[in-house]
């Protein structure tokens, strides 16, 4: 038997080992590999930094006591006014309407729950005035509203006069009212404005013929607004509702200026 030479087995071992080694090394880079890939979190289960799902902070708002400060009074408007002696009778007998159109509806519903823009989201404040004289009454309201929906509203009444220039409402307890609306003349106060003036003909249980008079108007003050119905059954003071505005625009704009609080 030919015997190989020690040196020629010495270094089929050493080649044999050599191989072995890079296999391993290469099985084992493998894996790693496989497992990288594997255990990496799919794009869906990223987590966001908490900066991004931060909201900004809420818009400072009024105190109540400073929503309170920046009503009217009716030393502000002088006499025959005097503080509100509960709802007037006309309120209920004649703004509990329906009308066909939806825009006029809705009208008289805000009209009916003195909410002309809705629901306040924050802060409100309201007082309630009597003329005794004509029999008159003046709702009126300091609140905050998010603007954007302020102006989207205000833009919506200035289509009224309008959508609704006539209309009929038939009332629970007064039967058909014809009822015309205006646009109102306002004072240039606040960032933006609207007003409309409403009148309700129709005839009362008894045969008598009856005229509401009703004028309504809404101003923003940056993130605050004043709302405001002033109506009654006889003619009611037009001097009334602008003189409740400029005092009333000019109150609310002193009480911002001493400062808010952050909510």
């Amino acid at each position: 038997m030919t015997r190989t030479p020690a040196r020629v087995l010495l270094a089929s071992a050493l080649s044999a080992l050599s191989a072995g080694t890079l296999l391993t090394a290469a099985g084992c880079a493998n894996e790693a590999a496989l497992h990288k890939v594997t255990s990496a979190p799919s794009p869906s289960a990223v987590r966001t930094t908490p900066a991004a799902h931060a909201s900004p902070a809420a818009a400072p708002v009024l105190t109540p006591a400073q929503a309170q400060a920046a009503l009217i009074t009716d030393t502000d408007l002088g006499a025959p006014w005097t503080p509100t002696q509960g709802t007037a009778t006309w309120h209920d007998s004649l703004l509990k309407a329906k009308a066909d159109a939806p825009d006029c509806q809705r009208l008289l519903d805000a009209l009916y729950a003195d909410e002309l823009l809705g629901t306040p989201a924050a802060t409100q404040a309201v007082i309630g005035l009597d003329n005794t004289d004509v029999g008159a009454q003046l709702h009126y309201q300091v609140a905050a509203f998010p603007p954007a929906d302020v102006d989207r509203t205000l833009a919506w009444l200035k289509t009224l006069p309008q959508k609704c220039a006539q209309f009929t409402a038939t009332t629970t307890r007064s039967g058909t009212q014809t009822v015309t609306v205006t646009e109102a003349n306002l004072p240039n106060v606040g960032d933006a404005r609207q007003g409309l003036h409403l009148t309700l003909t129709g005839t009362t249980p008894e045969g008598d013929q009856s005229t509401l008079t009703l004028d309504t108007a809404a101003v923003r003050i940056g993130d605050d607004t004043i709302t405001l119905t002033n109506g009654g059954l006889a003619d009611v003071p037009p001097d009334a509702t602008g003189q409740a505005l400029e005092i009333g625009a000019q109150r609310l704009t002193d009480v911002q200026r001493q400062g808010r609080v952050q909510i």
